[in-house]
């Protein structure tokens, strides 16, 4: 009796294991694909939440820094370095109780909506809060401030003697 021994001449990579590794390629590439997508998206809304601290500060700061707070003018004293316009009183966020309006500003930088809110309010004889409120709203289409009650909110508060 004669045995035949077959030998498998052949080198290479079965059909199977193509399909295996070309999976396990398309599962590193998606991966990949949906961590850089939200990496970007984080920087935006990031770069969104940064621009709207150092507009609110900016205003502040320049608000406290005038002569009469009562007669501070945005739009009079940025209006050459930044699109800033005034608005009606109901385009914008809702004055907190117990303060009072200065002003409603549409300030547009980056193609990005902000809406600000200045008020102001009388802590002490001779001690007042100045506050700044931007709103702002991101989502994947695009920008808009559709609803300021949902939007993203940034607030600061400086005081200063009168």
């Amino acid at each position: 009796m004669t045995t035949t021994k077959y030998t498998h001449s052949a080198a290479g990579f079965t059909f199977n294991e193509v399909m295996a590794a070309i999976l396990v390629l398309t599962i590193a590439v998606l991966g990949t694909s949906a961590y850089r997508y939200h990496a970007t998206m984080d920087v935006r809304k990031a770069d969104d939440k940064t621009t709207s601290a150092r507009t609110a500060s900016l205003l502040c700061e320049t608000w406290r820094g005038t002569a009469d707070p009562n007669a501070f003018d945005p739009v009079s004293q940025f209006g050459s370095e930044l699109t800033i316009s005034s608005l009606a009183s109901n385009e914008g966020p809702q004055v907190p109780t117990s303060w009072t309006r200065l002003g409603t500003y549409q300030i547009i930088i980056d193609d990005v909506d902000y809406r600000a809110l200045l008020v102001w309010r009388d802590i002490s004889p001779g001690l007042r809060a100045l506050s700044v409120t931007i709103v702002w709203e991101w989502n994947q289409q695009g920008q808009s401030l559709s609803n300021p009650v949902l939007s993203k909110t940034f607030k600061i508060t400086t005081y200063v003697t009168i």
